[in-house]
């Protein structure tokens, strides 16, 4: 679990955040616990319970994907590492509730059968409804590690223009600076020559 946020300047609204998601954090364990006990349709609805809080789950770690970025640099890194914390946590809840949601004989109750000549005529039908849930759920899965990681690509891009733009306005003071100096020194040649041509016509 991650470690609560030290309060840094920009830091305030990445800290709210952090408590909300620990709250949905504790909500959604509390449902899996929920989902673990249940069966039949009452298993069904805590797995939707706890599907719509783990969508909350995500939101709030878009938005402090986001939101971190407003922080100093100074103070980014470690956030950074709270950040990947906080999304582990979620995804392991992810697959506690994959797990529970796979256990078939607790969602059908006692009408669950692995023998398709049980005597159920729609146990075929919701064998391959769950295997297309399934093939729904890999994929979106697989979207949502894409966006991800394009998330995180720009947040390095911004990240790099960030440090760029800091290193060109040093170069630039640094050539403001340059150019001044030549300036005192072209002032003072000039001012060197003057005094010399003056004691040549003094002697």
């Amino acid at each position: 679990m991650a470690n609560p946020l030290d309060t840094d300047a920009g830091s305030e609204l990445f800290s709210s955040y952090e408590a909300e998601l620990k709250l949905i954090q504790a909500d959604i364990n509390q449902k899996l616990d929920q989902v673990a006990e249940a069966s039949g349709e009452q298993r069904k609805a805590a797995i939707s319970h706890t599907e719509r809080a783990l969508d909350e789950a995500n939101e709030l770690l878009d938005q402090m994907r986001m939101e971190k970025q407003n922080i100093p640099s100074a103070a980014r890194s470690k956030v950074n590492v709270r950040f990947r914390n906080y999304s582990s946590d979620i995804d392991g809840l992810k697959l506690k509730l994959k797990s529970l949601s796979d256990d078939r004989r607790a969602l059908f109750g006692d009408r669950y059968t692995d023998d398709p000549e049980a005597g159920d005529a729609h146990m075929e039908q919701r064998q391959q409804l769950l295997s297309g849930t399934e093939r729904l759920e890999r994929s979106s899965a697989r979207l949502q590690e894409s966006q991800r990681l394009a998330l995180e690509t720009e947040d390095i891009g911004r990240g790099t223009l960030a440090d760029l733009e800091v290193q060109r306005q040093t170069i630039e003071r640094t050539r403001q600076n340059l150019h001044q100096s030549e300036g005192y020194v072209d002032t003072s040649i000039k001012t060197l020559r003057g005094m010399a041509r003056w004691l040549q016509i003094g002697l």
